[in-house]
């Protein structure tokens, strides 16, 4: 059990209210494939894949990206059982997609870089810190069914 200061929580709250899932979640999830072509594997229904600009261009890949971030959302809204509120992906990513678990945490730094370009300034240290630990909360979350 995490504990969260009113500032990591309230930081958390205006970041994810801020954002737009459409353009951030499918951003993320390019980089990802992009940076770490191995992470390419679990998404070979998804058409084509062969380039950064194939990739950046795919709506299969924006539109997964969108769908992660409003799971985001959820750990938003939960941010006191996040656990719990990712024991069925977490089943589901281990049991029948069998992700990597550290691919989770590749997508977690593409998307910490993706919102601090969004962000810009307002990205100081205590912001990245606050947002770097719900991802990682999320993170563990997500891999504990591997546990």
């Amino acid at each position: 059990m995490v504990e969260w200061t009113d500032f990591e929580r309230s930081t958390i709250q205006d970041i994810f209210s801020r954002i737009e899932y459409g353009v951030v979640g499918p951003a993320a999830l390019a980089r990802c494939l992009v940076v770490y072509p191995w992470t390419q594997r679990y998404f070979g229904s998804f058409g084509n894949l062969y380039n950064a600009d194939a990739i950046k261009g795919n709506p299969m890949i924006s539109k997964h990206g969108t769908t992660i971030m409003h799971g985001l959302d959820r750990a938003v809204k939960n941010m006191d059982d996040i656990i719990n509120t990712y024991t069925e992906l977490s089943v589901l990513h281990s049991e029948k997609l069998h992700v990597d678990p550290d691919n989770f945490k590749l997508l977690a730094d593409c998307l910490t870089i993706v919102v601090a370009a969004q962000l810009g300034k307002e990205f100081t240290g205590e912001v990245q810190a606050a947002f770097q630990k719900f991802l990682a909360m999320v993170v563990s979350a997500l891999g504990r069914q591997y546990h």
